[in-house]
């Protein structure tokens, strides 16, 4: 299998990564925080360790840097822990659903109000305008993913949160598609809270998530319950990561997260892992672009391009191409990405978009490969 749909979540693992997830559960398989034998002090030696290295990654401090089960729980904690009846949110026009299901949800029981600002992949600044003429005087938080998981646009994360910093509002950023690619630094970009997958651009495994929360944030929790801390009272506990983080965490998943971020440090960190992908990316758009029929979305004019690329063949469905490719052994995703707003907004509603996301254990033979496939599907449709 020609395996391009990393965008979805990463394949192959390292075999850190695996080994690790093994070892958790072969020799440390006692809860971390309940109980004070040497089996669950290495368990929370072994979480403390994780979450010192994301800290260390994303420039956030440890204690603030919360497990969840993936990123769409990471955006719902967000989201929901920091809003209040009456105030008034911003989101993008290429949320995921995470970002828009949430908040139409809480719209939708008239507890907010929201707006979403027009994104031109042509102009950063614009973009940063369009954000900053929706605010009203009880607009509290602008969501925003980093890179759109359709089109791979890159948004002007930095600038707009320098400008939502001067104005005290929560920036609340989507990392699902930059994380482990591109390099966060939360208190330079002034991010307040930060949403991560484990199983993506980090190389952990799947059910794994982050939420990273700055020093002048702060997030009610979604949940209550134990935490091994504070057992005495009935309240929950006020302090981080206690406060966000109730019940058994996933030490297996934890630990395995932990390599993967390892691993991106060996390899030469976020830099070299987007080198390679941007140029795989280059290689697949060049050949993409003779091939009679082939509709390529997305502005790529930017220095740091996302390592996406999404096409349509002309009169074929994505998803009936996808099925296609399928068949030749190549996987990659079509359709709707869960990202209703982006279609709307470029106008692929109808018929979807073929992504392609190349990842780092991808070689320039398997583009060609892909090309080759699609290009012979182009033929034969008569294209």
């Amino acid at each position: 299998m020609i395996y391009l749909d990393n965008a979805a979540t990463s394949y192959p693992k390292p075999e850190s990564v695996i080994n690790a997830m093994v070892y958790a559960q072969k020799y440390v398989g006692a809860n971390a925080g309940r109980g004070g034998h040497r089996m669950t002090a290495r368990a929370g030696e072994m979480v403390y360790s994780a979450r010192d290295k994301a800290g260390n990654m994303f420039n956030c401090e440890s204690e603030r840097v919360i497990f969840t089960c993936n990123c769409t729980a990471s955006l719902n904690t967000a989201i929901k822990g920091t809003v209040q009846k009456g105030d008034h949110v911003i989101v993008s026009c290429l949320e995921h659903n995470s970002v828009l299901r949430p908040v139409h949800y809480l719209a939708e029981k008239g507890i907010i109000t929201y707006s979403v600002a027009e994104v031109d992949p042509l102009s950063e600044e614009k973009t940063v305008r369009n954000f900053i003429s929706l605010i009203k005087n009880n607009t509290v938080v602008v969501i925003c993913t980093m890179v759109s998981n359709v089109f791979g646009t890159v948004l002007p994360t930095e600038k707009l949160g320098a400008e939502l910093a001067k104005r005290g509002i929560t920036f609340i950023v989507d990392a699902a598609q930059s994380a482990g690619t591109y390099r966060i630094d939360m208190k330079r970009m002034n991010i307040d809270i930060l949403c991560v997958p484990g199983h993506k651009g980090l190389f952990g495994p799947m059910g794994t998530g982050m939420v990273l929360i700055g020093d002048e944030a702060d997030v009610a929790p979604l949940c209550q319950g134990g935490t091994g801390s504070f057992s005495m009272s009935a309240s929950q506990p006020d302090v981080y990561p206690d406060k966000l983080e109730s019940g058994t965490v996933n030490l297996p998943g934890i630990w395995g997260l932990k390599k993967g971020m390892d691993y991106i440090s060996s390899v030469g960190g976020e830099e070299a892992i987007h080198r390679k992908e941007a140029y795989l990316c280059k290689i697949l758009r060049e050949d993409l672009s003779v091939i009679r029929g082939v509709e390529l979305y997305g502005n790529i004019a930017g220095k740091n391009p996302a390592p996406l690329v999404a096409l349509n063949l002309k009169n074929l469905h994505s998803e009936r191409v996808a099925d296609m490719l399928n068949d030749k052994n190549i996987a990659v995703r079509a359709g709707y990405h869960c990202a209703y707003l982006s279609h709307h907004t470029c106008g692929t509603e109808n018929s979807g978009v073929l992504r392609v996301s190349p990842g780092w254990f991808n070689t320039k033979k398997d583009i060609k490969n892909f090309v080759f496939s699609l290009n012979k599907i182009a033929k034969r449709d008569n294209l």
